[in-house]
């Protein structure tokens, strides 16, 4: 049965793959908190809601973008404060792989809503 913290994490995964799936760069960026730190697919760190959304408008326009996340695990910090770790798989064009990320997330209650304060993905291949 899913706990209030798996609610969380999974209310906000909605909506952002709603946002990928139109590259909706504003609307991803609200997902954010205003001191969102953000490590997406380049070495760049991304500050902000204005940060997240210069990546997300700085994307290829691909012709199908979607996102499916997998294998999530999530862990209520305290009452404000939740961590969320999973697979992203990215589908970006009709009939190519997935590509398949790491993804964490620290979501926070900001002013009475749940913002991802820190965001990072990594390879799913070993470096070490």
């Amino acid at each position: 049965m899913p706990s209030e913290t798996d609610d969380i994490a999974s209310a906000i995964m909605e909506k952002w793959s709603a946002g990928f799936s139109t590259l909706d760069a504003a609307a991803l960026a609200a997902l954010y908190s205003k001191s969102a730190f953000f490590f997406g697919s380049n070495p760049t760190l991304f500050r902000g809601r204005d940060g997240v959304k210069a990546y997300f408008s700085g994307l290829p326009r691909w012709s199908a973008p979607r996102v499916q996340f997998s294998e999530v695990r999530t862990e209520r910090v305290n009452a404000d404060l939740v961590n969320m770790a999973g697979i992203a798989s990215f589908f970006l064009e009709d009939n190519a792989p997935p590509l398949s990320l790491k993804i964490t997330w620290v979501i926070a209650r900001e002013d009475g809503d749940w913002k991802i304060v820190c965001h990072h993905v990594s390879s799913q291949t070993r470096l070490i």
